[in-house]
């Protein structure tokens, strides 16, 4: 099965990122055609400047090269140096319906954020189906919240088969299995636009600041705690071992045990679980050359089947060679 996946280069990765999604993305490469890609082009949505682009670009190549995606059995690609997505998806646009695109939640939670109204941040359904059918894509991993993603993508490509004939893959989602909502340092959902998250790869020592000031009720010491509802707790489930996580709790109900000292075990596994990607992650900082060879390899491999696609695509619709007609 093709697997294709996307992440937006918004901003450096944290552990909500790896924990929430990122993980189950690496775990799929081991059984399936990855193909994963920096979406780069959507990124434009928030009109970050060109040197922020371009850094956060390369640190998440580095980032999932760090954290064990495998260019060997995995397609790993810049969106912007496959240029043939956006001429599909401009070929997409001419057959999707005003109204499905108005109907998208997701454009009207983002200028409820503060995000400026533009045509790029409401057609972003359009190009996203591109990147999903320009690979004949298979499974796309999301959450249950995104689903509505996949069903767009699926609308517009049934429009499209219906009127120019049998042409696209309908892809299927893929829902991630118990996606971890990891808190953030201030209690809300880890996020960049919290200003809230604890980066996967920030220095040691600015992760432990991080943690130690993670947001606690103010149940005393010596009282029984509610495991359920602790942000530490929250994030020590993401690292413990099972029988260590049962002994937690019964600490937890027993009472004698403060948050500080689940703090202090906190900081510890995240630092012995990120340990060896971090090391990985330095050796790849040193050879910038190896990643922009990986992000190049993967390019050329996606547009091999993306220009077949796009045959297929412009025979289809009368742009095609007559020749060949």
């Amino acid at each position: 099965m093709r697997v294709l996946s996307g992440i937006q280069p918004s901003g450096k990765l944290h552990i909500g990122n790896f924990f929430g999604a990122m993980r189950q993305h690496l775990q799929l490469q081991a059984e399936n055609e990855g193909f994963y890609f920096i979406a780069d082009y959507h990124a434009l949505t928030t009109s970050p400047k060109p040197e922020m682009i371009r850094e956060n670009t390369f640190g998440v190549a580095m980032d999932y090269l760090a954290l064990g995606l495998d260019p060997e059995k995995t397609v790993f690609w810049r969106q912007s140096d496959v240029p043939e997505v956006t001429e599909l998806a401009w070929i997409l646009s001419c057959v999707t319906p005003m109204g499905l695109l108005q109907r998208c939640t997701s454009y009207k939670d983002k200028v409820d954020q503060g995000l400026s109204p533009v045509h790029g941040l409401f057609a972003y359904p359009v190009l996203q189906a591109a990147d999903i059918l320009i690979y004949d894509s298979n499974l796309v991993p999301v959450g249950q919240d995104q689903k509505q993603h996949i069903e767009v993508t699926r609308d517009i490509a049934i429009k499209f088969n219906n009127t120019y004939g049998e042409t696209f893959v309908l892809p299927d989602e893929h829902i991630l299995k118990s996606v971890a909502v990891v808190p953030g340092i201030d209690g809300r959902k880890m996020s960049k636009s919290y200003d809230n998250t604890i980066e996967i790869f920030e220095p040691e020592n600015k992760v432990k600041k991080k943690i130690m000031r993670i947001k606690t009720d103010s149940t005393p010491v010596e009282d029984p705690k509610d495991s359920e509802t602790c942000n530490a707790f929250a994030l020590l489930k993401l690292v413990a071992p099972a029988d260590e996580l049962a002994d937690w709790e019964r600490q937890y109900r027993e009472g004698g045990t403060g948050y500080g000292t689940v703090k202090k075990r906190v900081v510890e596994l995240l630092h012995e679980y990120f340990r060896p990607y971090r090391q990985k992650r330095e050796e790849l900082e040193n050879n910038r050359d190896y990643v922009e060879q990986v992000l190049c390899q993967g390019a050329h491999k996606a547009r091999d089947v993306a220009a077949v696609t796009m045959k297929r695509v412009r025979d289809a619709i009368g742009l095609g060679d007559i020749r060949n007609a």
